[in-house]
């Protein structure tokens, strides 16, 4: 509110109230009209001077009504003196019954009653923006309550909260209407209050549904978190398994002080056994992987080996493991695994040079060995298998490309689990190689034939319920794990018993 222009607008209806009370004044006041306008401008710039002073914010009546008064007696006073012109001014009767103080009161009960119209005014005006602000809070109110109500979703409380901001809205128009026709409320006091208390209500409503949000948000993150805490506990439980799995061969640990002089068959059978805990390893994660891509494991079995019938389900997995030794161990016989075909120098023939790749190799780490000689043989016989043994269609199903296959291409080799595994197996079947050329005469290898009789002597069964069913004679349905002769020891192959009727 323009205090300042409140005041002119009092000042202005006064000037004109000074003015209409000058012309009814007794013509012996002002005989000459250059004389009534000089006042009346004199009036004119007190009055505006009066309003452009700091205290004309509260003007004082008093004060206004004595200045007044002044310009009033000052004319009384001059009445008699002779003007410029010679003509000397009559004292009238009139002049004398001029009652300054009825003038005065009917001026300032003028002032009283503008004043009193303005301040009714401006509470009205408050009483009407408290009102308007307490509809805003309460719309707030409304639209939080709708927001809460979507998530998680309530019709109810949607349809709810959708009713109290259309009542909220309609108020508001209302209140427009109200001010346009200046339809003021008749006690703006306590409307102020029950609108102040409306306010507080619907901040109130809002912070609570905001409480209420952040609750269930708060609830959300904790579940998310025991979700997480979840997952990690089942990683770590599975990269523990994988630990387990690729240390489970052991280490070599009892051939530290092995000497050439001093080897043994017994010694071969030792790495043959962790070789083999190897193979089963990587074989169980191809598995995990198979799965998890959504393969048909029977049918992967069937194509390895047809025509098998199972004892149990599980035993498909000896399949995957035929399959696997077959490709580890083709060209077993041939020194390097004829990776330089016949160009083998008798010095790198010799049983000292293989002994001694044996004692170098066994206590590294792959991944470092790879990465510090990345074209030596060793790295070059696990690219020549890796890429015999995962197939492109395999890596793609299981990695969604064949990025791996190309680092191997380019003697890159990838820092995956799938890949340590497939490095740790490929080690042990590497020193298994190197250990058999160590003896002398070397170590030989051998197969057996499908449908074969079982030989107690050659061979050893992977599965036991061969032996319980007496209708059939077991045979040979596949090799497992291929066998082995070191001079006149026999270590037996692993083999697969089938369920096949006596002629």
């Amino acid at each position: 509110m323009d205090h300042n222009g409140g005041l002119l607008s009092s000042f202005n209806f006064a000037h004109m109230e000074l003015e209409y009370y000058a012309c009814c004044l007794p013509p012996v006041f002002y005989k000459n009209t250059a004389h009534l306008d000089l006042d009346l401008c004199l009036y004119r710039n007190f009055c505006m001077m009066e309003a452009v002073k700091p205290s004309a914010v509260t003007p004082s009546k008093s004060k206004w009504i004595r200045s007044l008064s002044k310009v009033l007696h000052l004319h009384t006073a001059t009445a008699g003196i002779v003007p410029d012109d010679g003509v000397q001014k009559v004292k009238s009767k009139d002049t004398e019954e001029w009652n300054d103080s009825k003038t005065a009161k009917r001026l300032s009960k003028k002032f009283d009653s503008l004043h009193d119209e303005e301040l009714e005014r401006k509470v009205a005006l408050e009483a009407l923006i408290a009102k308007i602000f307490a509809t805003v809070s309460a719309i707030k109110a409304g639209y939080a309550q709708l927001q809460h109500a979507q998530s998680p979703y309530d019709a109810e409380g949607i349809q709810a909260a959708d009713q109290l901001i259309v009542t909220d809205l309609k108020k508001l128009s209302e209140l427009k209407q109200c001010f346009l026709k200046k339809q003021y409320d008749p006690s703006p006091e306590h409307t102020m209050i029950l609108a102040d208390i409306q306010e507080q209500k619907s901040l109130s409503k809002t912070f609570e549904i905001m409480g209420k949000k952040l609750e269930s948000q708060l609830k959300l993150k904790e579940s998310e978190i025991i979700f997480l805490r979840e997952k990690l506990d089942e990683s770590n439980k599975h990269n523990r398994l994988l630990e387990k799995r690729l240390n489970q061969s052991g280490q070599l640990f009892v051939l530290d002080n092995l000497q050439l002089s001093s080897l043994t068959p017994s010694n071969f059978s030792t790495v043959l056994g962790q070789t083999v805990k190897s193979i089963r390893s990587f074989v169980r994660l191809m598995l995990d992987e198979m799965k998890s891509a959504d393969w048909d494991i029977n049918a992967a079995a069937g194509s390895i080996e047809q025509g098998v019938v199972y004892w149990k389900p599980d035993d498909k997995c000896f399949a995957f493991e035929s399959f696997i030794c077959r490709e580890m161990f083709k060209a077993f016989h041939h020194p390097y695994f004829s990776l330089y075909g016949n160009s083998v120098s008798e010095v790198k023939r010799r049983p000292q040079v293989f002994f001694d790749r044996f004692m170098e190799m066994k206590s590294v780490k792959v991944r470092e060995y790879l990465a510090v000689k990345p074209k030596s043989t060793f790295a070059k016989f696990c690219r020549t298998k890796f890429l015999q043994v995962v197939h492109p269609r395999m890596e793609s199903s299981f990695f969604g490309n064949l990025s791996n296959r190309d680092m191997v291409n380019s003697y890159q080799f990838p820092d995956t689990m799938f890949f340590a595994l497939f490095t740790e197996m490929a080690k042990r079947v590497w020193l298994l190689h190197c250990l058999a050329f160590a003896f002398e005469p070397e170590a030989s290898i051998f197969q057996i034939s499908k449908g074969c009789r079982f030989s107690e002597v050659y061979m050893e069964s992977v599965a036991e319920e061969a032996f319980l069913s007496s209708e059939s004679e077991p045979r040979v349905a596949f090799m497992v794990v291929p066998g082995f002769r070191i001079h006149k020891t026999v270590i037996q192959a692993q083999v697969y018993l089938s369920q096949l009727k006596t002629r």
